[in-house]
């Protein structure tokens, strides 16, 4: 019997128990029969003793290898506990030297099965981050050929199909963007490696003022509140800022026109609040929304159904959490993101990021 066995566990822990029941038990028959006077004693009474003293020998064995089976099989249970408490994105190896020998096979080709599917999961996100960053230089070329042509005098049903190509060719290269910003944001590219300490509230002014002219264009006032004092967070400069203009993509394709656009940031928890003035969205499809490529039955806009997804995972590799609202008075969506604080004693050094009014 090998060391760490189920065997070797169960014979360790049952022999000793097993010895000193017998002994027990031919202690009990020596003393009924030397010790006890059996002119005294009916047959019956000596027989109904022997059945109580073997009965309760029985219960006693019966508990020690139940006790004994349970403690041998203890590190099955812890590894039942770490595959309940794992994610979905964790497929690490499983520690086979905590668990008996006999299952030690079983936890081997667990994880063998577990590292072939890393492996091609690791090769899907590389697939698509490569061909989403292929495709971007020759879909830039494409736009800009077709906005050169509508510079030209063309007849209005050339001209029609070149705005077409235009439009096609600018959601083909948002579509990448978001793809490439999908491979970042995922768990298993650890994007937490290169977080700095960062003012969320800045964050949100920064990006809120780039997006000024696209929502002036369309007749939509962004409302910023904020607190004048750091809202701090550690994160990636490049994911919030995608995080935030996914939210506020959507809310200028589904607000109303002219409309209002509010942005909020509170700081305990740090959090971001962003919320439109449109036809909002059911609770059915709220709790569908943050699924990749989905898009609400009513949805005319022409999106890929990525914008939210991206939200989620952003969110989710800082360390926060989102979830959808009906807007002030039942009107709009509300969008909400928490994120958890800076971690303290973390060695973390706030980004380089420009100041903006």
């Amino acid at each position: 019997m090998g060391r760490r066995t189920l065997v070797r566990h169960l014979s360790v822990r049952l022999l000793p128990a097993v010895l000193l029941l017998t002994a027990l038990d031919l202690g009990a028959t020596w003393l009924i029969t030397h010790q006890v006077d059996l002119e005294t004693w009916q047959l019956d009474e000596i027989f109904w003793v022997m059945v109580a003293g073997q009965v309760a020998l029985m219960l006693l064995f019966f508990l020690l290898v139940i006790s004994g089976i349970r403690s041998g099989l203890r590190g099955v249970y812890r590894l039942s506990d770490e595959l309940r408490s794992r994610s979905i994105e964790d497929l690490q190896a499983l520690d086979v030297d905590q668990v008996p020998r006999e299952i030690g096979p079983l936890v081997v080709h667990t994880n063998d099965l577990l590292g072939r599917l890393e492996a091609s999961v690791q090769a899907q996100r590389r697939f698509v981050g490569h061909a989403a960053h292929q495709l971007r230089t020759p879909l830039t070329g494409l736009k800009l050929e077709s906005e050169l042509l509508l510079e030209q005098p063309l007849s209005d049903d050339i001209q029609a199909r070149v705005m077409r190509i235009k439009q096609s060719t600018d959601r083909m290269i948002r579509l990448g963007q978001q793809l490439l910003v999908l491979a970042r944001a995922d768990p298993g590219t650890r994007p937490q490696d290169a977080f700095v300490r960062l003012d969320l509230a800045e964050e949100v002014r920064n990006v809120g003022m780039e997006w000024v002219p696209r929502a002036y264009a369309q007749s939509v006032a962004l409302e910023l509140d904020a607190p004048a004092a750091p809202v701090w967070i550690d994160g990636d400069a490049v994911l919030l800022a995608e995080l935030i203009g996914n939210v506020l993509d959507n809310a200028l394709r589904y607000g109303a026109r002219p409309g209002l656009i509010r942005l909020g940031v509170g700081h305990a928890p740090p959090s971001l609040i962003i919320e439109d003035d449109g036809p909002g969205m059911g609770e059915q499809d709220q709790k569908r929304a943050f699924e990749a490529f989905y898009r609400a039955p009513a949805n005319t806009s022409g999106g890929a159904g990525l914008g939210l997804a991206i939200v989620r995972e952003i969110a989710q590799a800082h360390g926060g959490w989102c979830r959808l609202e009906s807007g002030s008075g039942g009107r709009g969506l509300r969008v909400v993101i928490v994120f958890p604080g800076p971690r303290i004693g973390a060695r973390l050094t706030r980004g380089a990021v420009s100041s903006a009014v």
